[in-house]
């Protein structure tokens, strides 16, 4: 039987790398019954860090998906990484997901990838709790994380939960419940980390005073969203919990605030009132918007347009009698057929069924519809409804961000879009005869991986694959070796450097050429400068735009030709061969020869001018600089310091989190190559850092003399 739509939860747990998401997960399955025994990150035995590469390092390095029932509520839960380098695992799954869980360590707080996967789901609209996990840790600080959320993220946390105790068992105050501000009651966790039992008992006298400070703090912070409270509070009335529950709720779902909560998965404290608030104020399928696409340009000309000629836009509602959409979030290639993850936005799915590929107007089979248990087949089903998440086989050729819709009532919703990669190695095989055996491999890591790339360089018939970082593409040679059997030799880690120019140039590219005794005249006037887009539709443009000058006075027969072939010289690399990015190149005019003129020579002068203007405005290069956050001991701080700014970094703040010092600091890819292991060995293993891609900035003239061969 279906689950009613109130009743489901699609729920993402995002933090920092060990802030303890996937703890906060098996914790989860273990208080609901769907596991018998919860598993330890240090064991390797945890359901959702099932891959051995994950079990081995400890840290999740693929999303996984689990579903669980609590209270009334089914829960369809992902468990994403923290580790920068596979962020796009949290790109994906928060792009369908209703809700999420931000997870906070109590003594490291607020970290670089923190800040990361919290405006990754601002840019959804994902409404969220915060868990301040790891009070029972040394050094544990419930109210400095819960300020440092407000301050460093902009975001609005309402505690509705207030820790008993800080710190380990050891210390003079340890961590032994949670107050819950809203029942006014203390929960204690008899059975720790085998007990499923939170008990709830009144606060005791010496913790009242405390309790009501912090209940007053939430009560004020809602008044704004709800005048029937006001009235109350004024009027001096008590306050039933149902209305606060309701006020929450709206308030969550909304984006107006993030309701708090704490505790220690670890120590199974916390987490059965955090599912309670999943239930309560985390939104369904049906609190949030409807989806809105477009109707595929395959539709036809006079169907997918307005009389604008803008695409028209279609509403789906989460109602399982509407036409069947849903978006392909994950694809995981395996030898039986590629399993390819779907969430269900409307209508139903069924097995042994056909459905259109809307972006690339191809009809699919869905052969067979699988429950997801991990990363895994669990359970064969027959339908699936709006508000789903399901495992497909059968599908042939869709691919991460495809929508897959009904074949008489097509829709296209908008894609995902993933970070672009910022190092590269060079891979080749053992011997020639495995050649092919890579080939297919990176294939299929590619497929799976929308922030991997491999080709092979023209240059040099190196195979070249793209990653996010060291730790990315070192996962990946592992599993070329592990999962593959294929011994590759993996060269010098390249950095993606990218090119702009450094002035104004206004140029005229002539083309004057005899092809087989016919005359080709043309001349194309261009101008070129730098760039930077700003605004909400920065993201939306090319990294190189290309306008037409008002005033040009090329026909549209030889207009249109010079366009295409300046895009086309735009993509196809600058002055040294890196992508063009933060540049605009505008087609000012030309000169149309009476009888000479022809497409050909067009298209030559428009890239003899495009080529022509880059030299004559001077070729910039760019290199992708990493926003690099250090924690460690203030004994190690000189010579970390001296270390960064031998690796040209730019130190831009420093700040005492508890009886570390966090330094904030900005440095080139290109010199952080093999930074984790310096760093360890500068701090004798204690300092800890986390870097993440901040933008591109102007490389050193050395460094481009360098790619000139000067």
């Amino acid at each position: 039987m279906a689950t009613p739509l109130n009743r489901i939860r699609n729920l993402g747990v995002i933090a920092h790398i060990d802030a303890g998401k996937t703890t906060v997960t098996e914790r989860m399955l273990f208080v609901s019954g769907a596991k018998h025994r919860a598993g330890e990150v240090d064991k390797g035995n945890t359901v959702t860090d099932d891959d051995p590469e994950e079990a081995e390092r400890g840290i999740t390095i693929y999303s996984a998906c689990v579903r669980f029932p609590w209270r009334e509520a089914q829960i369809n839960l992902i468990d994403t990484p923290g580790h920068v380098d596979f962020t796009a695992e949290v790109e994906r799954s928060l792009r369908v997901l209703d809700g999420a869980v931000v997870v906070f360590s109590a003594r490291e707080g607020v970290e670089a990838q923190s800040e990361t996967v919290w405006r990754q789901a601002d840019k959804y609209h994902v409404p969220r709790l915060v868990f301040i996990n790891k009070l029972d840790r040394e050094g544990a600080d419930f109210e400095a994380v819960f300020k440092e959320v407000r301050d460093r993220l902009g975001a609005n946390p309402v505690a509705i939960q207030i820790p008993v105790g800080l710190g380990p068992t050891h210390a003079p105050q340890p961590f032994r419940a949670v107050i819950d501000l809203v029942k006014q009651q203390m929960v204690t966790f008899p059975g720790g980390k085998e007990g499923k039992d939170a008990v709830y008992e009144a606060v005791p006298e010496d913790l009242l005073p405390t309790a009501r400070k912090w209940r007053e703090k939430l009560l004020e912070a809602l008044y704004d969203y709800s005048n029937e409270l006001m009235e109350l509070a004024l009027s001096e009335e008590p306050i039933p919990e149902a209305l606060l529950h309701k006020v929450l709720r709206e308030a969550t779902i909304s984006h107006m605030i993030q309701p708090v909560l704490c505790g220690s998965a670890l120590h199974g404290m916390g987490v059965q009132p955090l599912l309670d608030g999943v239930a309560a104020y985390l939104p369904s399928p049906l609190d949030v918007p409807p989806m809105v696409g477009f109707v595929p340009e395959s539709a036809g000309k006079h169907k997918g347009k307005t009389e604008e000629g803008a695409p028209k836009k279609i509403v789906r509602k989460p109602d399982p009698d509407e036409p069947f959409c849903g978006l392909v979030f994950k694809v995981l290639p395996l030898k039986t057929g590629d399993l390819h993850w779907v969430r269900i936005y409307s209508g139903t799915l069924r097995g042994n069924s056909r459905v259109l590929n809307a972006r690339q107007d191809k009809k699919e089979n869905v052969a067979q519809l699988w429950r997801i248990h991990a990363s895994k087949k669990d359970e064969q089903i027959d339908e699936a409804g709006a508000g789903d998440i399901v495992a497909v086989l059968g599908l042939r050729d869709s691919v991460t961000g495809d929508t897959l819709c009904d074949t008489r009532d097509p829709i296209l919703l908008e894609s995902i879009e993933f970070p672009e990669t910022v190092i590269s190695v060079a891979v080749e095989p053992e011997n020639t005869t495995e050649k092919k055996k890579l080939a297919e491999a990176l294939a299929m890591l590619r497929k799976q991986d929308p922030t991997f790339r491999a080709e092979e360089s023209e240059e040099t018939g190196q195979t070249l694959i793209s990653g996010m970082g060291e730790l990315h593409l070192e996962v990946i040679r592992h599993r070329l070796e592990r999962d593959f059997k294929l011994n590759v030799r993996v060269h010098k880690p390249r950095v993606s450097y990218r090119e702009t120019v450094a002035g104004v140039a206004e140029v005229e590219g002539d083309c004057h050429r005899n092809i087989n005794g016919v005359q080709h005249t043309a001349a194309v006037r261009l101008r070129v400068e730098p760039f930077t887009p700003t605004g909400p539709l920065a993201a939306k443009l090319p990294p190189v735009v290309v306008s037409i000058d008002s005033g040009q006075n090329l026909p549209d027969q030889y207009l249109n030709v010079v366009l295409e072939e300046i895009e086309n010289a735009a993509s196809g690399g600058g002055t040294v061969g890196f992508p063009l990015m933060r540049m605009k190149a505008t087609i000012l005019g030309g000169t149309v020869h009476e009888t000479e003129a022809t497409e050909i020579a067009f298209r030559t002068a428009a890239s003899l001018a495009f080529d022509k203007a880059l030299r004559t405005a001077g070729p910039v290069l760019l290199e992708p600089i990493m926003k690099v956050e250090i924690t460690t001991p203030d004994d190690h701080m000189g010579d970390l310091v001296g270390d960064l700014q031998q690796r040209r970094a730019i130190i831009h703040q420093t700040e005492q989190r508890g009886v570390d010092t966090v330094l904030h600091a900005e440095a080139p890819l290109a010199n952080l190559f093999g930074y984790s292991s310096a760093m360890r060995s500068l701090s004798q293993g204690r300092a800890s850092c986390a870097m993440q891609p901040t933008g591109y900035a102007p490389a050193p003239d050395e460094v481009m003399r360098t790619f000139m061969g000067e």
